[in-house]
């Protein structure tokens, strides 16, 4: 309620991001969230009617890797056809944490490797390929005592023929990367999300004629993000990241929870 603040950024466990967006939104503050937006997508929709009901405010999903230079410039290339036509997408997100403390380990608070880095994997194709999926399918293993899914994998269907997979663990060796397939190249991304803020970034534009690495100064991402972010508040222009694109999200990530429940394609 102070009125001195004009705006509030939301790291809190899952379970809170709506409740505390809202709470943020009816106090009048402009509101940068963390990702995933909600638990589900109805939750999203909650939040995307109040934010409606104040278009005044600037409401934003925080997935600062789309405001790194190594994500513009591969969503550039494709753009500009330097691969070809994208055909598929694979995107592989991992780490080890067993402490069943940890709020990504908890249930009760949203916690789940699918909640907690899978939502990348999903945002990635959605993002450089502008579109949303049309089915998906997937598997899902959860640890036997905290009850959170320690390993997932789906495969999204963008229909025409243009497919992206994923896989994402909370038990296994850390590691990650995301590679863009085209007809006549791809793009690998070495460190797609959490890549350093003091050391340069690299991606990989092969082609059936070259192979060329493509180097990054050190950037803060998160830095990247609140910039836009502001600036969408002072110029009063839209932010980067919607709410609709956060609800489709999360329409995604409900997705790949029920196809691994009913162990068959979901329409999404």
């Amino acid at each position: 309620h102070d009125p001195d603040i004009d705006a509030v950024y939301i790291p809190l466990p899952n379970n809170l991001h709506v409740p505390w967006t809202i709470n943020a939104i009816k106090s009048g503050k402009h509101v940068l969230c963390e990702k995933p937006i909600g638990l589900n997508a109805s939750e999203a929709m909650r939040l995307l009617k109040t934010a409606e009901e104040h278009p005044e405010l600037k409401v934003m999903e925080a997935f600062m890797y789309r405001f790194h230079p190594q994500w513009q410039k591969a969503k550039s290339l494709v753009k500009d056809g330097k691969i070809g036509e994208v055909k598929t997408i694979h995107s592989f997100f991992s780490y080890y944490n067993i402490d069943p403390a940890n709020i990504r380990n908890r249930t009760d608070v949203g916690g789940g490797g699918l909640m907690d880095i899978g939502c990348y994997c999903l945002s990635f194709p959605r993002f450089i390929l502008d579109k949303e999926p049309v089915r998906i399918m997937s598997s899902m293993d959860f640890d036997p005592e905290m009850k959170t899914d320690r390993l997932a994998s789906g495969i999204l269907d963008f229909s025409s023929g243009v497919t992206s997979t994923f896989t994402c663990s909370t038990q296994l060796m850390p590691f990650q990367r995301a590679v863009i397939f085209g007809t006549e190249g791809l793009i690998e991304i070495e460190i797609p999300v959490n890549a350093p803020a003091d050391l340069p970034a690299k991606i990989i534009l092969s082609t059936k004629t070259e192979k060329e690495e493509l180097v990054f100064d050190p950037v803060d991402q998160y830095t990247l993000q609140g910039d836009m972010f502001a600036k969408a508040v002072l110029e009063n222009t839209e932010v980067p990241t919607t709410l609709v694109d956060a609800v489709n999200n999360m329409r995604s990530i409900d997705a790949v929870v029920k196809s691994a429940e009913i162990n068959n394609w979901v329409e999404c």
